[in-house]
């Protein structure tokens, strides 16, 4: 079956594959031209009533699908996606099954250029009255950087902000960014939080600087433990989190939330030349789930070394230290004693703190506020800001941080309902700071604030500057964007070339780093599994962290350079530590920095399909499964998504025990016929992916579990199990017989990398998944960056000047 190139392809999700099959089998069942030339209305319609209402109709209307529910009005968008649903099986040519009755071409043609042109000239009418997009809640991510850049403080603020929806692989969609009577409550909570925060009501902290001696921690024991007491410090000998081996600095606590500096000095002891790591946590540490990770370091042998770092911490947290990769569990040092102990450990001097680290006082936060007027003592304790003319420093305080929250030019229409309520306030004897309280508080719950509010046409440069910033940096403009969009110049191609180039350079263009791989790459579901222990004893923080870091440092690398996207898929180097070497068997990496490293040709790795990051979260924790990786890759880096299975297919249980590959227990899906279909497109980029397992180490056999034994030096209790074949045969009969083949076949089409590329970019920098409507202005990014080498920074420079992206 084939369709005219002309058509547009769609790829949305859908539900169940028995609704779809239904649908599409009523109507290619039933479809002749005859059919249409005597219905010029709705001729699928009529056919539907003609030959399939027997199956279809009624309460118990076969696949759930009654054609009574589909109807002409492609204005309704439920009815439209329905209809759209429909396209798309057509399309794939998926529909119908072979046991159907196959249509004449001309006939299946007919049917696709009428659903077609009807979604599009509904999506088009639509489109004139909404735009593309609609308009657009910030998200949890952006909320938060923008009270951070706006108000010039870091304020935890997790607890308020619930997790959001995501669709087309983004939680940034306009139309799942909802509001509850909920969220608002929590809005308010949230502004009330930030300006305590910023607003400086208390005299300024102290500023603790010491130097702690780690022989004085009660978490230390000096006797009877895994820890020796050493002329300059303690030397810890085991790693076991379970037991409270760790250093805990009960001794220092941040009194006041902001930055503190640390510097910590350690060193290898008795670990034959060769270094110790570490990681440093931080939390109340009340409990182990309250921690949160700040780094790992590792310090030399036998020489003393002095690992620094600056973190935000909330009031009463603490920091800890815990040993990485010793080899002696704490029963064995105990029962030797640490005092005779001679295996390797790490000796902790001293930890120098200091903080929290101010620039200037009151802080920058009240300054952005409040300006220099004074401060008056109310009490002991407690300062509020105070003015000689209210009125008319609240009008000016109120418009500039409006203009800055609404991230455009503010009118006396805009600034009047708050000066309304600060007006009140004063009446009612309330001081200056507690009525500018109220008016600041109402901006921050204002729909200007929370809402990117853009006109359905061509966006102006406010609008087009907030959507920029919000696209590299998820936060919002800053001055510099903001004058060239009060000049009227952003929108100017050069310009806007000029200001990707300083976005994407700048610090914070790293939450676009983070939150664009997390979502496209699925990276945010690092820790959904937890693998096998007995199956996978290698597997810890330190392989796991290293490997988000390898992802983070590669796009990053990518992007600035402007290498070709083809790099995604394969690539001649990578970023690795020794940690991450050893577990992808490259030799001649030493220490735990990451570094730009060349690939061994042999090594079987280069680009995002074969990073443990990518291979992990593609994986349960027990096993590898083909239909998993596979359809992450047809989704995620071919832009070609598979159907949803069908609901009565079982799911595949894994067989750790190695008696059975993948493979064969696969063999029972592709024997039927209404599997088989999309197996043939689902297994191969699967198979291609099954010599890497569930954490992203190379294997030629299969773990099966069996009786201990000894592998590099750890007890472990898994043995070989059958051999892995990862070969298999594309759906348009081109065979590979490794992951390093089928990179090279993927590679022939480098027009579908980018055009998949260019429609997540889409959807995520604009709030909305391109639609079939929009297929032209995305096939002329895709030949642009064509002429252009495939760069991936001038994927982001086309996007950028797209009429799709500066357009709602």
């Amino acid at each position: 079956m084939t369709t005219s190139p002309s058509l547009p392809v769609v790829r949305a999700r859908f539900p169940a594959r028995s609704l779809l099959r239904a649908i599409a089998c009523g109507v290619l069942a039933c479809v002749s031209a005859n059919s249409f030339a005597a219905q010029e209305e709705s001729p699928a319609k009529l056919l539907f009533s003609r030959h399939c209402e027997h199956c279809h109709a009624g309460a118990e209307a076969e696949g759930d699908f009654s054609v009574a529910r589909l109807t002409d009005d492609f204005q309704d968008r439920q009815n439209r996606e329905k209809w759209l649903m429909v396209l798309e099986q057509l399309q794939h040519g998926t529909m119908p099954p072979k046991e159907e009755p196959r249509p004449f071409e001309g006939d299946l043609k007919n049917v696709i250029d009428w659903i077609g042109t009807q979604a599009e000239s509904a999506e088009l009418a639509r489109r004139q009255k909404e735009g593309r997009v609609v308009m657009r809640r910030l998200n949890r991510a952006e909320y938060a950087n923008t009270l951070r850049d706006l108000l010039h403080v870091e304020v935890d603020l997790a607890d308020l902000l619930p997790l959001d929806t995501s669709t087309s692989g983004f939680d940034n969609n306009a139309e799942l960014l909802h509001t509850s009577s909920v969220l608002m409550r929590n809005y308010l909570d949230a502004a009330d939080r930030v300006l305590d925060e910023a607003i400086a009501n208390e005299p300024q902290p102290w500023i603790q600087k010491k130097r702690f001696d780690i022989r004085e921690e009660k978490s230390v024991k000096a006797a009877g433990s895994v820890y020796r007491h050493t002329d300059d410090g303690v030397a810890i000998f085991a790693t076991w989190e379970s037991a409270n081996i760790r250093v805990t600095m009960w001794n220092f606590r941040s009194h006041v939330r902001g930055k503190y500096r640390f510097r910590i000095s350690g060193y290898g002891f008795q670990s034959e030349g060769k270094p110790i790591a570490f990681r440093v946590t931080a939390g109340t540490l009340k409990e182990v789930t309250e921690e949160r990770l700040i780094d790992y370091f590792a310090v030399p042998a036998d020489t003393p070394t002095v690992v620094e770092f600056t973190e935000q911490l909330e009031p009463e947290n603490r920091i800890r230290i815990l040993a990485e990769g010793l080899p002696a569990l704490p029963p064995t040092v105990e029962k030797i004693g640490a005092d005779k102990y001679t295996g390797p450990g790490l000796v902790i001097q001293w930890v120098d703190v200091e903080g929290p680290i101010l620039e200037s006082w009151p802080p920058p936060s009240h300054k952005a506020i409040f300006g220099e007027l004074k401060q008056t003592r109310v009490s002991s304790q407690r300062f509020e800001v105070v003015s000689q003319q209210p009125m008319v420093d609240a009008e000016r305080i109120l418009r500039e941080f409006a203009r800055r929250a609404f991230r455009r030019p503010v009118s006396d229409d805009d600034i009047r309902p708050f000066m309304a309520r600060v007006k009140s306030k004063l009446d009612q004897n309330y001081s200056f700071e507690q009525a500018m309280r109220v008016g600041l508080r109402g901006i921050l719950v204002s729909p200007d604030f929370l809402f990117l509010r853009e006109q359905p046409t061509k966006l102006n440069d406010f609008a087009l500057a907030s959507r920029l910033s919000y696209f590299l940096w998820s936060s919002m403009p800053d001055e510099e964007l903001f004058q060239l969009a009060a000049d009227n110049k952003l929108h100017e191609p050069d310009v806007l070339r000029e200001q990707v180039e300083r976005l994407v350079r700048d610090p914070k263009a790293k939450a676009f780093n983070t939150n664009f791989t997390g979502q496209w790459l699925s990276l945010r579901a690092i820790d959904a599994t937890l693998p096998d222990g007995t199956l996978y004893p290698e597997y810890d923080d330190i392989l796991k962290t290293s490997m988000l870091k390898e992802t983070s440092m590669f796009f990053n690398e990518v992007l600035k350079q402007d290498l070709s996207l083809t790099q995604f898929v394969s690539s001649g180097f990578t970023f690795l530590n020794e940690r991450l070497a050893k577990h992808y068997r490259i030799p001649g990496v030493e220490g735990m920095e990451m570094r730009k490293v060349s690939l061994p040709k042999d090594s079987h790795r280069g680009g995002l399909l074969t990073m443990g990051s990518v291979l992990k979260v593609t994986a349960n924790g027990t096993t590898t499964s083909p239909i998993i990786r596979g359809a992450w890759v047809l989704e995620r880096i071919l832009g070609t998504p598979p159907p949803k299975p069908p609901l009565d297919v079982e799911a595949i249980e894994p067989d750790i025990r190695g008696a059975t590959t993948i493979r064969e227990q696969l063999a029972k899906h592709r024997d039927v016929e209404s599997c088989a279909s999309c197996h043939r497109k689902i297994d191969p980029p699967g198979f291609a992916l099954e010599n890497f397992d569930v954490i992203g180490g190379w294997r030629d056999h299969y773990r099966a579990t069996g009786e201990p034994r000894v592998v590099d030096g750890r007890r472990v209790r898994y043995w070989n199990g059958p051999p892995v074949d990862p070969a298999d045969t594309l759906p348009d009969g081109r065979p590979f017989r490794n992951i390093d083949e089928y990179k090279r076949i993927i590679l022939e089409d480098k027009d579908q990398l980018a055009r998949n590329l260019a429609e997540k970019l889409l959807a995520y920098s604009t709030g909305a998944a391109p639609s079939h409507t929009d297929k032209p202005p995305v096939e002329d990014i895709v030949r642009r960056v064509r002429d252009k080498g495939y760069g991936f920074k001038a994927l982001i420079h086309e996007i950028v000047q797209s009429p799709l992206f500066q357009s709602k």
